[in-house]
């Protein structure tokens, strides 16, 4: 039985790393603990709750884990402290020993959030840090928590699928996550119906690996597409990543004709070199990718691409860069999300023998974020003078709003023109010239 009353009046801060599926499921957990009684605090406020959802992908995002738990314990003394995420399933215990820490909650029990505070509570937990540590192995990750929420944005993010069945060599995402699961398709268009009811016009589908939907349920992703293009009120759907092999040419068929789903694809490549792919031990060669972009440019001409790329991996000698370089190049995309490849325990890519340096990594990072800087204004360029739907999203006060069109080109509307009505609202507007630091378009009401 939970003890409903420990929660009432008490104030939660929240911090979160990581992907757009981390930011999802901790807008969920501060939903789940509103219900219980609880707010948000304020700025500069104590919390009596803090909730840490942290990343593992790199080093790099363990130790800002560290950095975020260490802040979090010294801005809000005497709080109890919570972590959860994917550095706090792989090393629970390491987490639980950090001063402060109260509880850390593996991926198996995260869904379980208030129940293990509740208990937690009734052991004293608000006097002392308890120190305590629950996960389960990665084989014995079962349970799929849902979430369907937009936080303090304006885009609801779907969670529909988690965990991943690939083990690529350089990654530690399915040990963290475990095994690919999902939830039915008729609870999943509840979830997005019940978005439309609360005002939702767009919504984000998030996940691991989100075109596996279907390992536990025997559906398919497309049937799901399908399923949500039908919710009414929902004005836009977009798809946050999609493994190139599971990117169906039926899929692509469908999305260039449907009602909601935007032009608008993000499809992680990691390497342009099939030496390296091999490597990696993805599904694919550069071949499929190239038709999988091809194909979505002869369908939707307009619309954007954004494109993983890992740098520096184990193995990427210095002719494979080339190669993935000049592949880049010669694609017809929007942008890079470029990364460097980072070492991680346990994993199978450490018994690959050619190691990058750090040097050669930065130089290779800053080449690629260059070609994705030139082929991102050159789209947005051939937008200027259009006529746009955008969807906008909250401003602070005297600060410019923005938004983005169908086709996910950001744009900026000056502080002078902004308006609280405008928030979620779908407006018409001509695209105009790059904004003072060419992140975004002008629009011209």
């Amino acid at each position: 039985m939970i003890d409903t009353s420990a929660f009432q009046n008490k104030t939660a801060a929240y911090f979160t790393l990581g992907c757009k599926l981390n930011f999802s499921e901790t807008s969920t957990f501060g939903q789940m603990l509103q219900n219980m009684g609880v707010r948000t605090a304020r700025k500069g406020e104590h919390a009596d709750i803090c909730l840490i959802n942290t990343c593992s992908v790199t080093e790099v995002a363990d130790h800002k884990c560290r950095q975020a738990i260490h802040r979090m314990v010294r801005e809000n003394p005497h709080s109890f402290v919570v972590v959860t995420g994917c550095y706090a399933q792989l090393e629970a215990e390491t987490v639980s020993k950090i001063d402060g820490v109260d509880l850390v909650l593996g991926s198996n029990e995260k869904a379980n959030l208030i129940q293990f505070l509740s208990e937690a509570w009734s052991r004293g937990g608000e006097k002392d840090a308890l120190h305590e540590f629950h996960s389960v192995q990665t084989k014995d990750i079962r349970t799929f928590a849902p979430s369907c929420s937009r936080g303090n944005r304006t885009r609801y993010f779907l969670k529909v699928q988690d965990g991943c069945n690939y083990f690529c060599t350089y990654c530690t995402i399915p040990y963290a996550r475990g095994f690919s699961r999902n939830p039915s398709i008729a609870s999943l268009v509840a979830q997005a119906e019940q978005a439309a009811r609360e005002g939702g016009k767009e919504i984000v589908l998030t996940g691991v690996n989100i075109g596996d939907f279907g390992v536990t349920t025997g559906e398919h992703f497309i049937d799901l597409v399908r399923a949500l293009d039908q919710v009414k009120g929902i004005r836009r759907f977009r798809i946050s990543s999609l493994e190139p092999d599971l990117l169906d040419d039926a899929l692509i068929d469908y999305c260039a004709s449907s009602r909601a789903f935007m032009p608008h694809f993000h499809i992680p490549l990691q390497s342009g070199s099939d030496e390296v792919l091999r490597l990696m031990h993805r599904r694919y060669d550069r071949s499929l990718f190239a038709h999988k972009i091809a194909l979505i440019k002869e369908q939707m001409p307009d619309a954007f691409i954004g494109v993983d790329v890992m740098v520096g991996s184990r193995g990427e000698k210095p002719e494979y860069f080339e190669d993935c370089y000049n592949f880049l190049a010669g694609l017809d995309i929007t942008q890079l999300h470029v990364f460097p490849y980072s070492e991680r325990p346990g994993t199978s890519a450490l018994s690959i023998p050619y190691v990058v340096n750090d040097k050669d990594k930065k130089l290779r990072s800053k080449r690629l974020l260059a070609l994705s800087d030139e082929k991102t204004q050159a789209f947005y360029a051939k937008h200027i003078g259009r006529q746009a739907e955008v969807l906008f999203e909250k401003a602070a006060r005297g600060k410019a709003m923005h938004g983005f069109t169908k086709n996910y080109i950001r744009v900026e509307l000056p502080p002078s023109m902004a308006r609280e009505e405008y928030d979620n609202q779908l407006i018409d507007v001509t695209l105009g010239e790059f904004n003072h630091d060419r992140s975004a378009l002008k629009a011209i009401l």
